[in-house]
């Protein structure tokens, strides 16, 4: 039965720093989680854990979060340039009904 260890605040911060400091030389965040979490003695999960926490703490977003966040950002973008097409469709129709007109 493995004992349970209880980690500072300060340890738990220090290791969230360790794994943005150093994420960039690693191939993904988890490979830098697994390599940090085996340097301080944790497992890869509990450090996932606090890393996520840290990240609620400081008000930063999920991944579903995110997620959501670029399909609004892409719905935005689309209707953006329907509204485009639509007003230069507006314009020509209307210049068109004017030159129909008679002229007085």
């Amino acid at each position: 039965m493995k004992k349970y260890i209880e980690y500072t605040p300060e340890v738990r911060a220090q290791a969230v720093w360790l794994v943005y400091e150093h994420q960039g030389n690693y191939v993904s965040q988890w490979a830098a989680i697994e390599s940090i979490a085996s340097r301080i003695g944790c497992t890869p999960e509990i450090l996932h854990a606090w890393i996520r926490q840290s990240e609620t703490d400081q008000g930063a977003q999920s991944t579903s979060d995110r997620q959501r966040l670029k399909e609004l950002e892409r719905e935005n973008y689309a209707l953006k340039q329907a509204y485009k097409i639509l007003h230069k469709a507006t314009d020509y129709f209307a210049q068109t009904e004017l030159e129909r007109q008679p002229k007085k």
